[in-house]
């Protein structure tokens, strides 16, 4: 959660969103996540480019706080229900909650991904 962080201090945006989460994920390069890339024929970085445009950047001014949004509770929601408890949640989990959610980044993911999920 600290890259989604920073992420969102890059943008200027006072909130972590799910697409701030995507974007840590990927600058990551989780092996399992770049191996789902690449069963849909593609890389991280392409991916990134995308992702950043989605997001956008806000204005430019200090917020005493970040808040998390709801939506990025209930990615953490979903990939915790999928995995069990005596598994650590990977990188991979949320990715997979991503895309399970259905939201914009869902959508954004589904030209990138093959059908390769770990949870």
């Amino acid at each position: 959660m600290r890259t989604a962080e920073q992420a969102c201090r890059n943008h200027n945006h006072y909130y972590v969103g799910v697409g701030h989460v995507l974007l840590a994920l990927l600058e990551e390069r989780d092996a399992a996540i770049e191996a789902r890339l690449a069963s849909g024929g593609h890389s991280a970085p392409e991916v990134i480019d995308d992702v950043r445009r989605a997001i956008g950047t806000g204005e430019e001014r200090l917020w005493d706080g970040i808040l998390i949004t709801p939506r990025v509770s209930r990615i953490i929601e979903i990939a915790e229900t999928r995995v069990p408890t005596t598994l650590p949640l990977e990188p991979a989990h949320l990715f997979d909650a991503i895309e399970a959610e259905g939201g914009l980044f869902a959508e954004l993911l589904s030209r990138y991904v093959g059908n390769t999920r770990v949870s």
